[in-house]
């Protein structure tokens, strides 16, 4: 009874001493718990301003640079090349020399037609002398032997002006011998080599040349922009703006110059060609572009970053940040978009503060910590585009 009893005193003590225990423990972590619950952590984010300003409007479309003018430099006359007088690459002006042609035989042809022409003078100088001894003898001169005289010398004065055509006509040919650049440009790669014969008929040319100040853009747009496009022509010049392929870098500036006058019924797009300055060569013949059209510009619109903008089952909405730094769901409509940027037509206002990063843990009525996000425009440069409703 005794070993009993004191068993049972002994696993009495140990119970309380283990509740005892567990009492020690878990009550800091209780307190803890306690000081906790009445204020919920705040999550951070980052938040920028809706603003009120101008607003350009941009339509985005691929296109290809290409030389303002190509032209394929042949010989117009048949004979030995000399001497090669450009380099591969080369920037050259109109007038330059590209190539000369052996120029002997054509030398030979002026002078010979030079020659007959100094002949023929000489005789008609001679037949104006027997005119003016008929004329002189009067009635001892037939009437025929005066015609006939006076047909000669017409005959002669009609034949120097054969040889000026035939002097001319050498002096053409000789000048041939010499091929110059047409405009100015940059040439390609060398066709022919100096020691070949070449001749008018061949196809393949001796240089390809392309000019590039200033070169042509051409792009496409979908035809459901095309009145859009005519409309803003008509007021004015159009501005293009042509981008790396990315969309990150501006490579040029230039002006809308022709709007193709056929829609592609294929495609259902119309190709358009912009012309630029390009006096750094940013653009290069054939180098892919993307473009961006200005046609229009909203003045004085509610803009605010298009990180801000997202996507839900009720349609497009942001966060906004009150007073209390508290976020707010506002349900919004959007008009255009682009360059890191959109329109609100209708759901935040001016000073409005909204959520542009760590809306993936914001929830309507949840505190934030905010940060003030960067107000510079991203580099990337996307196409604007009517939003969506």
């Amino acid at each position: 009874m005794l070993k009993s009893r004191t068993l049972r005193w002994t696993l009495a003590l140990l119970a309380i001493v283990v509740l005892v225990g567990g009492y020690a423990v878990l009550r800091p972590a209780a307190k803890h718990e306690q000081a906790k619950a009445p204020g919920e952590a705040a999550v951070p984010v980052r938040i920028a301003a809706v603003e009120r300003s101008d607003f350009p409007v941009y339509l985005g479309g691929l296109g290809t640079a290409q030389g303002f003018n190509t032209v394929v430099v042949r010989t117009r006359i048949d004979g030995q090349i000399d001497r090669i007088a450009f380099k591969e690459g080369q920037l050259v002006q109109k007038g330059d020399l590209l190539a000369q042609i052996d120029p002997r035989p054509f030398q030979a042809a002026l002078d010979q037609a030079k020659a007959k022409k100094a002949q023929d003078e000489a005789g008609l100088a001679n037949a104006n002398l027997d005119l003016q001894r008929f004329t002189k003898l009067g009635e001892f001169a037939t009437r025929q032997q005066t015609d006939t005289q006076r047909s000669t010398v017409q005959q002669l004065t009609a034949q120097l002006a054969a040889d000026d055509a035939a002097i001319s006509n050498a002096q053409t040919q000789l000048d041939y011998t010499h091929v110059t650049a047409p405009i100015s440009g940059v040439t390609g790669f060398r066709q022919v080599d100096q020691g070949n014969i070449v001749n008018a008929a061949t196809q393949t040319g001796i240089v390809t040349i392309a000019q590039i100040e200033p070169i042509a853009v051409i792009f496409t747009a979908p035809e459901e922009q095309l009145t859009d496009i005519n409309k803003a022509l008509a007021s004015g010049p159009l501005k293009v703006l042509a981008m790396s392929t990315d969309g990150k870098k501006q490579l040029s500036e230039g002006t809308l110059a022709v709007v193709n006058n056929t829609v592609d019924s294929t495609s259902g797009t119309v190709r358009l060609k912009a012309t630029f300055d390009n006096k750094d060569h940013a653009l290069w013949p054939g180098l892919s572009v993307s473009t961006r059209l200005l046609v229009n510009t909203l003045q004085d619109v509610v803009v605010v970053p298009e990180d801000a903008v997202k996507r839900g089952v009720d349609g497009l909405y942001a966060f906004a940040v009150d007073a209390d730094n508290k976020a707010e769901l506002r349900k919004l409509t959007i008009g255009a978009q682009g360059d890191g940027r959109a329109v609100v037509e209708q759901g935040l206002s001016p000073g409005d503060r909204v959520i542009v990063a760590g809306q993936y843990k914001v929830q309507a009525g949840s505190r934030v910590a905010t940060a003030v996000a960067n107000a510079a425009p991203p580099p990337a440069a996307a196409p604007n585009a009517a939003g969506a409703k």
